[in-house]
């Protein structure tokens, strides 16, 4: 992907090299696999984890330190930020289009563990889109776990894919579908909640696709092999193929971010049309 002398933005945050005090919900081994099964590319349930396990954490607390990045952390934070620029400008357009307005959320970047409006978080959580201070949050570290752990192709598009899936849930939060989610999850069976969530996660898909579609459409960003990028870390984190990988089989009344064809699906769709419009994923699944 083309992405080097784009603007600066002055809603991205980098606290790598910096590890704050209090508590932090411990990441690696089983703990670490339990978060990531809950939240991998978090959208919204990041909420979910610090009431679950932060009891787990008491005592935890370390001094706050702070190191010098490297060049190459440097490097990708320019990146990083790159496509955070990118996302303003796409989704800039697209809500002036239909007489909207849109918020810039914050991108912040941190190492090993955060704390955030939503509860404490590490690496381990994946990437999320915290609502209630429209942040998203990202440890890179999660990127070589993608590859090395579940296969995914890897490459810098493939992180732009992340990043435009948060982004997405931004989205959904400034339209208001996300608060309507969580209403119409009330009183439902857990299958039922389920399917809403995976409703929630794919309309984040079609986003990035839409994303993806103006990018290239606007900027001409788009490099040989991106989109393969981005389906190759669409299909690493489908539910069924996280569960395949984990525990060995597969439980879909469990799924709540969607199969690995959906992610893909989805994402494809938004990419070919660029229309918001034909992101109704709910009444597709109900």
């Amino acid at each position: 992907m083309k992405w080097s002398g784009r603007r600066s933005s002055e809603n991205f945050e980098d606290r790598r090299g910096m590890s704050s005090g209090g508590k932090t919900i411990v990441g690696g081994g089983i703990i670490g696999v339990i978060i990531l099964l809950l939240n991998l590319f978090g959208g919204e349930n990041a909420q979910m984890l610090t009431p679950i396990l932060e009891q787990m954490n008491q005592g935890n607390g370390a001094p706050t330190e702070q190191r010098d990045l490297t060049a190459a952390e440097i490097e990708e934070g320019k990146f990083i930020e790159a496509i955070l620029v990118d996302t303003e400008d796409v989704w800039g357009k697209i809500f002036q289009e239909n007489n909207m307005q849109y918020k810039r959320p914050n991108l912040v970047l941190f190492t090993d563990g955060i704390e955030t409006a939503c509860g404490n978080a590490t690496s381990a959580s994946g990437p999320f889109y915290c609502p209630s201070d429209q942040k998203v949050y990202m440890d890179l570290a999660f990127f070589e776990e993608l590859k090395t752990k579940f296969g995914a192709q890897g490459g810098d598009f493939a992180t732009a894919y992340v990043i435009a899936h948060e982004i997405g849930h931004h989205v959904q939060t400034l339209l208001g579908t996300s608060a309507k989610m969580r209403q119409m999850q009330e009183g439902k069976s857990e299958a039922k909640a389920n399917k809403l969530s995976v409703a929630l996660e794919l309309q984040a898909d079609f986003y990035a696709g839409v994303w993806t579609h103006y990018n290239q459409k606007m900027k001409n960003f788009l490099d040989e092999g991106d989109i393969e990028e981005a389906l190759s870390a669409a299909h690493a984190v489908g539910d069924d193929a996280i569960q395949a990988k984990i525990q060995g089989h597969i439980v879909p009344e469990s799924f709540t971010h969607g199969t690995s064809a959906q992610r893909k699906a989805w994402f494809m769709k938004g990419y070919k049309s660029g229309d918001i419009n034909q992101g109704d994923i709910f009444a597709e699944i109900n």
